[in-house]
């Protein structure tokens, strides 16, 4: 693909103009990727022994449901409750993170390693030493986000 990029004290504010004869998934994340350069990622309110605290979503490993409640982890391992639901909580928190699962979504920057399971799943672990499985149903849509299909 040919890129060609302009730089001019000119421009006021960024415009990226794509030639293409058809769309691909790569072509429409880097869209997505260039609509919110230059906007914040939304912060989330969450709870934590009675303390309210702002995350951002880099901080985060991963979101998950435990029981009826949506939580997640953060770099540290601390857990927070969250008040939306998970699908809502997977478009808010954009294409750095992915769904492994009916229960759970990952900060794909935040995995430290993926093994093999049973029954045709497989485990990842985050950084912080975290564990979940991803299901056989969403095996395939996350070998791709990784590049790996």
């Amino acid at each position: 693909m040919k890129v060609e990029c302009k730089i001019s004290p000119d421009y006021k504010e960024p415009c990226a103009v794509l030639h293409i004869n058809k769309m691909t998934p790569a072509i429409a994340e880097v869209i997505s990727i260039l609509e919110k350069e230059g906007t914040a990622s939304p912060a989330l309110l969450a709870l934590s022994e009675g303390k309210t605290y702002l995350l951002e979503p880099e901080a985060l490993e991963l979101v998950r449901t435990e029981g009826r409640e949506i939580v997640c982890y953060d770099r540290q391992r601390r857990r927070y409750l969250l008040n939306r639901p998970l699908y809502e909580l997977e478009t808010i928190l954009g294409s750095q993170f992915v769904r492994i699962s009916k229960s759970t979504i990952v900060n794909l920057r935040q995995i430290d390693h993926v093994e093999a399971g049973f029954n045709g799943t497989m485990l990842l672990v985050t950084k912080n030493g975290t564990e979940d499985y991803i299901s056989r149903s969403f095996r395939n849509s996350f070998k791709e986000r990784l590049g790996l299909k």
